[in-house]
């Protein structure tokens, strides 16, 4: 292949929230670009990036989807990315090795909370973005509306390179402000379109926003800019290369418009993917850890350079098996070789490398600087991992993945699916990062966790579609703990005579309450030997055992301090497992006396909702015992930060959806134990005595 290659590379997201017609863009780009013959709907589920049954069932994208597809000799890489809040952890990881991105702006909706995540996911990588306003031919579309939007909601510095020709019903085409023509399409979806004059209506406004454009790219570059200054106007070429300039630097975001389904304006926003977008040369070189010396080292994006690459997805088959998807970032990989894992330290085995189109997998012989392309059965590689030369080797450091915000208990339904559950979850969570699967010691129940209530369900489905394996999801219990309000002095005494040799243990233990998350701490204060230092971690021990079932309601005991500093024993009948006994009869006296309370978990929430959702949000946060600790504006929502008890969050992500109609996010963590007040207390000793009276029925 030759050099020249990599500079006609374009890795592309398409973006945005769900429903704005991500998807739907990347039907109309693959068909304009002859990759596929026919135009897929969303609705009917014939789309070639939406081919996952789950995705077909509920219209909206689950998994990203990588295509290709050639335009004006320039090799396209199309990543149709997911908006729908639960699955846009995979979006994330996306962006990482993307070179640039189309940011969709519904023209009905404008810009959601999802826009804003992905937005900001993109600044913070700093990729270059153009803009495409859709659904211009709907009703209430309004072009100038959503490029408002854009500014207001994202920061972003919005230029129009295009305007539309007419709206709604009678959308027909666009009007390129560079090259001042306008391009009518016929509407049989097929893409066709005749290239004519402004129509003198529109005459007006086009000369009046092209006027704006030449004042907003002149600002590119220092000689544009003083071109612009001296001569009041820029050529097309002046123009065209100030838009490259200022998108590649991210000075402004370029905006186009048409409409995906009807496949109108498809060719032009092309056109400018190829012109506008970063090629890897122009993105230059990457950083990395050289794994033998710790030094940062850098790879250029030239075949001369030494092979590296990052997995960024990894997908799984019960058939195939395992596929690798991964950015070539420098060097020459060809199939049947073997490559480096500097992640785990381990050589792996290409075979063939494949150019990835929807479900459909395409051969190819080489892969450069810049191709995203897949290998099946790599046996350590995971997603996140670098793979490089041996020689030579990097580690790339891999997108961050997104925390779970929403568990549930699983139960397998019979014994084959209990022995199955574990190898095919573990298949699903390399597939995607953002499911977590751990047993709770204490409730002893094995808890998913996810990115809300329909990537659990979707998780579910897929491993009854792809394994077999059939599963129950069931509200978790909620993993309560008991402490000490009061410090008490008490005696353990175990005696035990019955023919033969006796039992006998006596401890005094002092029980003091810790600060929250202090923990337990033993102290041995006896003196003159009245317990020999061989029985005294035997009473340490009787006290631990019997602190993992507090006698409120069956819930572990934390945070106290057990000080032994008394006692007796005798010569014959005293043991270890006497003085273990009787330390566990002091630690349970105590619990009678000394004011025992219950704990619950506290969760530290953030939660951006937009502005007219806040007091509900709150109102709801106040119900549900929450604390609010900080409110923070941002563009046209608001972050909430509060403190709320686990107890009262178990169905937030579906209940925030609602109260949001899905535009609200929210991140949760554990932070600390605090006592329950004591009407909820109550009920919650109620539930472990019946529970434990089920038990014992049973």
């Amino acid at each position: 292949m030759a050099k020249c290659d990599t500079a006609k590379v374009r890795n592309v997201g398409i973006v945005a929230h769900g429903g704005a017609g991500k998807t739907s863009l990347t039907e109309a780009v693959l068909f304009a670009a002859g990759t596929i013959d026919r135009l897929g709907r969303v609705d009917d589920g014939t789309t070639s990036t939406d081919f996952e049954p789950e995705e077909v069932k509920r219209h909206i994208t689950v998994s990203s989807a990588i295509n290709h597809g050639e335009w004006n000799g320039h090799s396209l890489h199309i990543v149709d990315t997911p908006g729908y809040g639960d699955f846009i952890a995979d979006t994330r990881s996306c962006l990482r090795v993307l070179g640039g991105a189309v940011v969709i702006i519904s023209a009905i909706s404008g810009v959601k909370v999802q826009t804003e995540e992905v937005w900001e996911w993109a600044n913070e990588a700093e990729i270059p973005r153009i803009a495409f306003v859709n659904k211009m031919d709907r009703e209430r579309a309004n072009f100038l509306r959503a490029m408002g939007d854009m500014e207001k909601a994202l920061g972003a510095r919005a230029v129009a390179v295009q305007i539309p020709l007419g709206a709604e019903e009678s959308f027909e085409g666009v009007i390129d402000l560079v090259k001042m023509k306008a391009y009518r399409f016929t509407k049989d979806l097929s893409g066709a379109f005749t290239e004519i004059e402004i129509p003198a209506a529109y005459r007006a406004d086009a000369e009046s926003m092209r006027e704006k454009l030449v004042e907003t790219v002149a600002e590119a570059y220092d000689a544009l800019t003083e071109k612009f200054l001296e001569v009041g106007e820029l050529s097309e070429e002046e123009i065209l290369d100030g838009l490259r300039v200022g998108t590649l630097r991210n000075t402004f975001t370029p905006v186009f418009c048409g409409s995906a389904t009807m496949n109108i304006g498809v060719p032009q926003l092309l056109d400018y993917i190829c012109h506008c977008l970063p090629s890897p040369l122009d993105r230059g070189s990457v950083s990395g850890i050289n794994p033998k010396t710790n030094e940062v080292e850098e790879r250029a994006p030239e075949e001369s350079a030494p092979f590296s690459a990052l997995v960024f997805k990894t997908t799984s088959d019960p058939y195939t098996g395992k596929i690798s998807v991964f950015r070539v970032y420098s060097g020459v990989l060809n199939s049947d070789s073997t490559i480096y894992n500097s992640s785990r330290d381990c050589m792996e085995r290409i075979g063939q490398i494949y150019e990835l189109e929807g479900k459909k997998q395409k051969p190819i012989k080489q892969a450069v600087a810049g191709d995203i392309v897949a290998v099946a059965k790599l046996k350590e590689t995971v997603s996140g991992d670098t793979l490089c030369s041996a020689d030579m080797p990097i580690v790339y450091e891999p997108a961050t993945t997104l925390e779970p915000v929403i568990s549930y208990a699983i139960q397998p339904k019979t014994k084959n699916d209990e022995d199955k559950i574990h190898g095919a979850l573990q298949r699903l969570m390399e597939e995607d990062p953002t499911i977590t699967l751990r047993r709770d010691d204490q409730t002893k129940e094995l808890i998913i966790s996810g990115m809300g209530q329909v990537h659990l369900e979707v998780t579910i489905e897929k491993l009854k579609r792809k394994f077999s394996v059939e599963v129950e999801l069931k509200t978790p219990k909620v993993p309560y703990l008991e402490t000490m309000k009061a410090a008490v002095k008490v005696q353990g005494k175990y005696k035990k005579q019955s023919g033969g040799r006796g039992q006998y243990g006596d401890c005094w233990v002092e029980f003091v309450p810790q600060a929250r998350g202090d923990g337990y701490l033993f102290e041995d204060k006896i003196v003159g030997g009245v317990i020999p230092k061989t029985y005294i971690p035997a009473v340490d021990k009787g006290i631990q055992e019997a602190s993992l079932e507090g006698t409120l309601a069956g819930y572990p005991v934390i945070d106290f301090k057990a000080v032994l500093y008394d006692g007796s024993f005798h010569t014959v009948d005293s043991s270890e497992m006497a003085f273990k006994i009787a330390g566990s009869m002091a630690f349970k006296k105590a619990m009678e006396m000394a004011k025992p309370v219950l704990l619950e978990p506290i969760m530290k929430m953030k939660i951006t909702v937009p502005e007219d959702n806040m007091g509900d949000v709150i109102g709801d946060l106040n119900a549900r015992r929450g604390k609010v600790v900080g409110v923070e504006p941002k563009a046209n929502s608001q972050i909430i930060r509060a403190v709320v008890p686990m107890a009262e969050m178990l169905s937030y992500a579906n209940d925030l959806r609602s109260m949001t109609s899905d535009r609200g996010l929210f991140t949760a963590e554990f932070s600390h134990y605090e006592e329950v007040p004591s009407h909820m207390a109550q009920k919650v000793i109620q539930e472990a005595e019946q529970n434990n009276k089920g038990k014992a029925a049973h």
